[in-house]
């Protein structure tokens, strides 16, 4: 199919939008110092850069009573709750409770009272109890943020839609190894899952309705 045609299908067939509901939550998904510290085979400068842009999302939110809920990975020391997960992705195993690259980034560390789930495969939603925390909130959006964008993220989006959730991905705020996955998924995100904002469109709407008390 020529280029043309192609933005043509998409425009005419992936252009639909759901935006935000009536109750907001934020997911920060997986920030740790895995991704983050240089010495670490998963070290990914898309989400060093994600970081810094979240952290300031995160202010926002907060400021505006807007939930935020973080994510990480921990694994057991023999690996057993990792399943084939880890047999795919052996580096892994270095995310276990005793390791610095299971713990937060130092930008990101969530606030007194934030809850912190425990997670073990790429969706923030397997095996997990996110989704009775956000029913339990009266949450209906969610703004996804973390890393990687072609992984975890994804996976993330593709469950909360699943679920019955609109999703919201704050395209600054997300990164992974390379621009290409990086890019390639927020596309299909967009065109499919959620809608793919700029940092500045969801702070803007976190702090005009805390402005209206909604």
């Amino acid at each position: 199919m020529a280029d043309d045609d192609l933005q043509k299908n998409y425009r005419n067939t992936f252009n639909g939008a759901t935006g935000f509901g009536k109750s907001t939550a934020v997911l920060a998904i997986d920030f740790m110092k895995a991704y983050t510290h240089t010495d670490s085979g998963l070290y990914a400068e898309g989400v060093v850069e994600a970081v810094k842009h979240a952290a300031a999302l995160y202010d926002c939110a907060r400021r505006c009573d807007v939930p935020v809920i973080h994510t990480r990975v921990v694994y057991s020391e023999d690996g057993a709750d990792g399943g084939i997960f880890i047999k795919k992705l052996p580096i892994l195993r270095q995310m276990t409770e005793s390791s610095i690259y299971s713990q937060f980034d130092d930008n990101v560390l969530p606030a007194e009272g934030e809850p912190v789930i425990r997670k073990q495969y790429p969706s923030a939603f397997f095996a997990t109890p996110l989704v009775s925390m956000l029913v339990a909130r009266g949450v209906d959006t969610v703004v996804m943020t973390g890393c990687s964008t072609s992984g975890c993220v994804r996976a993330s989006v593709v469950d909360a839609i699943s679920y019955g959730f609109r999703v919201v991905v704050p395209r600054e705020c997300v990164g992974d190894r390379h621009q290409n996955p990086h890019e390639a998924n927020l596309f299909d995100i967009h065109a499919k899952y959620g809608d793919v904002m700029s940092m500045s469109e969801v702070m803007r709407h976190f702090e005009e309705r805390d402005k209206h008390g909604l």
